[in-house]
């Protein structure tokens, strides 16, 4: 298919209904498989018991915070230096996506710790970056809503979008460049993978579930976005009354 109709936002916006629709019945459907697998199929952690089920939802959160927040940044980037505007759009449209996923991760982390740790929350170099990576959504979002003028209020939340990047790998070798309490790594470290196999899929099935529900909501976001622009041009206009 022709990357140039793609990035064509009367195509995107006419193309992508029905997609919209197909993957979100696949994704709900996967998930519900997903959290079934989860929570009654896979063992019970010989430590941790029932109460280590919630990383089925924390750790694809946590990998989707970060996934996402490089998706708004290079498509900002994109949209910067080659004036491409649905990659402006999709930048933008990523940051509440973003937000709400850093939040479930937070949240369940919270959850999680609690049993684990004895607290809900503890100041250490994990738990502390991904609360400044939802502070840069919020911000984001912030900065872009205050512009009138949306092409120029996108422009400046792509730059900070791009200079927050140096959080991502501060949050990703956190726990290996300092002292913490959080885990380490579980599911990158395929040669000796810290959980056992009947626990690793369910998880690694989730992280699949998970980027299937961020491309869903990407394409309803992304839609919404073209519809907010160009609601008072020629071709929107004929589009709705056909």
């Amino acid at each position: 298919m022709n990357i140039s109709k793609i990035a064509n936002l009367k195509y995107f916006y006419k193309h992508t209904k029905n997609v919209s629709k197909i993957l979100s019945f696949i994704t709900f459907s996967l998930f519900i498989v997903g959290i079934f697998w989860g929570l009654y199929i896979a063992p019970k952690d010989y430590l941790q018991g029932d109460s280590y089920r919630i990383i089925y939802v924390h750790v694809p959160a946590a990998w989707l915070s970060l996934q996402v927040y490089i998706v708004m940044a290079v498509t900002g980037f994109i949209a910067l230096v080659w004036k491409i505007k649905i990659m402006e759009i999709i930048s933008i449209q990523s940051a509440s996506i973003g937000a709400y996923f850093t939040l479930i991760a937070l949240v369940t982390g919270m959850i999680w710790g609690k049993p684990t740790w004895g607290t809900y929350w503890v100041w250490d170099a994990r738990l502390t970056s991904e609360l400044i990576l939802l502070f840069l959504y919020i911000g984001i979002i912030v900065i872009y809503s205050s512009f009138t003028d949306k092409r120029q209020g996108a422009k400046i939340a792509a730059l900070l979008a791009i200079v927050g990047l140096i959080n991502i790998p501060i949050i990703h070798y956190s726990v290996e460049w300092w002292n913490t309490l959080h885990q380490g790594p579980t599911v990158t470290k395929f040669e000796k993978p810290s959980a056992h196999i009947t626990m690793l899929m369910p998880l690694l099935y989730m992280l699949l579930v998970f980027n299937l529900y961020f491309v869903t909501v990407l394409i309803k976001r992304v839609r919404l976005g073209i519809f907010q622009r160009e609601k008072n041009t020629k071709w929107m206009e004929n589009y709705l009354n056909d």
